[in-house]
């Protein structure tokens, strides 16, 4: 008990498989996932997915979605959104481009009104480098493109603040002036959640025409 088993690797992926159609065929209201061991997938059956965001984005029809995280045990809530996910920290840079942080940020939009009746969602948006770059001192990622972005954005009609530095964004009094927040890799968002909301956190992912969520 406890140990991963390759062996069962088909009948776990299929499970999954089975609850998202019972969604879609109406039969159930909505989706609640355990924990997976994606070794033992990619092993016992060549799982091709780095996780389950993916994998029910391809069940859903190849649907762009991202994941959140999100509580509300401790005021204010808070609720963060990777913009990439599941992969290695030096591949960050590189995956990390304007079209992906818009479409992040457009899905949270999305979500944050039609799924968490926000009206007006206000988002806040980090660095990818420490202190937000520092004015190029520590990376220019910032200034390159994602301040410029952001400024673009709002002037699109959403409320965005940003990039802000990671390391000052989530104290309660910065966590009381945004209703999510866009990180730029996993464990910039998902440290600072698990560590407040490790028993009462949710994942959900958003851009489904399912609900999801998960422990």
């Amino acid at each position: 008990p406890g140990a991963p088993q390759p062996a069962n690797a088909a009948a776990v992926i299929a499970v999954i498989a089975r609850a998202v159609g019972l969604v879609q065929a109406g039969e159930c209201a909505a989706v609640c996932t355990a924990p997976i061991h994606k070794q033992a997938l990619h092993e016992g059956a060549g799982f091709g997915f780095p996780g389950h965001t993916e994998f029910l984005a391809h069940l859903a029809g190849d649907v762009p979605v991202v994941m959140m995280l999100a509580s509300d045990a401790i005021a204010p809530p808070l609720r963060v959104v990777p913009a990439t996910i599941h992969i290695a920290l030096a591949s960050v840079p590189s995956a990390l481009t304007p079209a992906l942080l818009r479409q992040t940020i457009l899905l949270t939009h999305a979500g944050l009104r039609t799924d968490f009746g926000i009206a007006s969602p206000r988002l806040a948006v980090a660095g990818l480098n420490p202190h937000a770059g520092e004015g190029g001192a520590m990376g220019h990622e910032e200034a390159d493109w994602i301040a410029p972005l952001i400024a673009e954005m709002r002037t699109e009609g959403l409320l965005l603040t940003g990039p802000h530095p990671a390391d000052t964004l989530f104290h309660p009094a910065a966590r009381a002036r945004y209703d999510a927040a866009i990180c730029m890799y996993h464990d910039q968002g998902l440290i600072p959640f698990k560590l407040l909301h490790f028993s009462d956190g949710v994942n959900t992912t958003l851009g489904l025409p399912i609900i999801r969520t998960s422990v």
